[in-house]
C-alpha cells in the first residue's frame, strides 16, 4: 500500500496510484476496480494535480519517493 500520500489523495486515488505503480494500464485498472477507463483517467488527472506531476510515470515515482523518504521531493 502506498502510504505517505494519504493526506492529499483520496482512498480511491491511492488505490489507482498503487495499480499505476504496479505497471497497470488505465483499462486494466478499470477492470480491476469495476470502473470505466474514463473514470480512471479522471482519477489520474486529480492525482497528477495533487502531486504536481504531468505523467503516470512521474506520479508513480513521486509516490514511491514519498513512501521511501517521507518527503514530497521537488515539485
Amino acid at each position: 500500500m502506498i502510504k505517505g500520500v494519504g493526506a492529499r489523495l483520496t482512498a480511491r486515488e491511492r488505490e489507482v496510484l498503487e495499480w499505476v505503480a504496479a505497471g497497470k494500464t488505465s483499462r486494466d485498472i478499470a477492470a480491476i476496480l469495476g470502473a470505466s477507463p474514463r473514470t480512471i483517467e479522471k482519477h489520474l488527472e486529480r492525482i497528477y494535480d495533487k502531486l504536481g506531476v504531468e505523467t503516470r510515470t512521474a506520479a508513480a515515482m513521486r509516490a514511491l519517493h514519498i513512501c521511501a523518504t517521507g518527503t514530497p521531493g521537488r515539485q
